[in-house]
């Protein structure tokens, strides 16, 4: 017998609505009854009304997640963000600060053929910015910069599982890499090539990042701290924070590879332009994670 819409709602309701649709077009080609044909065709109606009933959920609450939802998530666990962007930044200035002083040092987090692409990637003298680029034009280097970055953030989160260290691990390495580039390509001279690819695209890729580890700090206090539940319990409540920052993350490295490909590699933008959309992309990244969705979070 076959179940009512509201039933297949609650099961497998793409595959059932399917079957309805299937079981209406024998009906009608077999010419069975009208009594069947018209009952099947109510289910159909009725399910393409609540498929798309369904879907306009969806909508609604991905829309709420990121006006309201996402912010929300990470004001809520702003211990973690504080200690995530202390162990990221800090590395990343103090070897900043080193590779300037002293160029011999960013061998010690990257090999020479790594120095030497760093290099060709932002010389004054390169026909481009950034990764070199072959028939794939910038849609193909979109892709690339989201695999990149999805990466680089999916194992800064992951690897809190092991009580938080893997990600202070990722947070610390990232930051010490990064760090070493910026301060070794400045000591080279090569500022506005560097600054002005990475000016854009920062904002949204380093919280990222930092979000992610912050995500999974999250989930190694949760294991080394579990309070009154047990481990396992405690990890299932930590998640369902930690996976929605994790989300958002994920957005927002999306956007950042987005403007890595397709602004950030530009050669023809005057560079105070670059600059100022950076400093605006920052600006606005902070105004949103700090004050949206306000009356809903803290």
């Amino acid at each position: 017998m076959l179940a009512s819409p509201e039933d297949m709602l609650t099961a497998d309701f793409p595959a059932r609505y399917r079957a309805v649709c299937q079981h209406l077009s024998v009906a009608k080609g077999r010419r069975y009854t009208p009594y069947l044909i018209n009952y099947l065709n109510r289910l159909v109606v009725e399910g393409h009304r609540l498929l798309y009933r369904h879907h306009n959920n969806l909508r609604r609450s991905l829309l709420w997640f990121l006006v309201a939802g996402f912010p929300s998530v990470v004001r809520s666990n702003r211990s973690y963000v504080f200690i995530a962007a202390a162990l990221f930044l800090l590395p990343l200035l103090v070897m900043g600060i080193g590779c300037y002083s002293n160029s011999e040092l960013i061998y010690s987090v990257a090999d020479s053929a790594s120095v030497h692409s760093y290099e060709s990637m932002y010389n004054p003298e390169s026909p481009v910015l950034g990764r070199e680029r072959g028939s794939g034009t910038d849609v193909a280097m979109f892709g690339f910069y989201i695999y990149n970055n999805i990466g680089i953030g999916f194992r800064t989160f992951a690897a809190g599982i092991f009580f938080g260290l893997g990600s202070i691990f990722f947070l610390v390495f990232n930051g010490l890499s990064i760090g070493s580039i910026a301060g070794y390509l400045t000591q080279l001279g090569y500022i506005e090539t560097f600054y002005g690819f990475v000016s854009g695209h920062a904002a949204f890729e380093l919280t990222a990042i930092v979000l992610c580890g912050a995500a999974g700090l999250k989930l190694g206090f949760s294991l080394v701290a579990p309070g009154p539940h047990s481990r396992a319990d405690a990890i299932r409540m930590a998640g369902r924070e930690a996976v929605l920052i994790v989300y958002g993350a994920a957005l927002m490295l999306v956007v950042a590879a987005f403007i890595e490909a397709f602004w950030s590699s530009s050669r023809e933008l005057p560079l105070l332009l670059k600059y100022g959309v950076g400093a605006l992309m920052g600006l606005l990244l902070g105004a949103y994670l700090l004050f949206a969705g306000r009356r809903v979070g803290t």
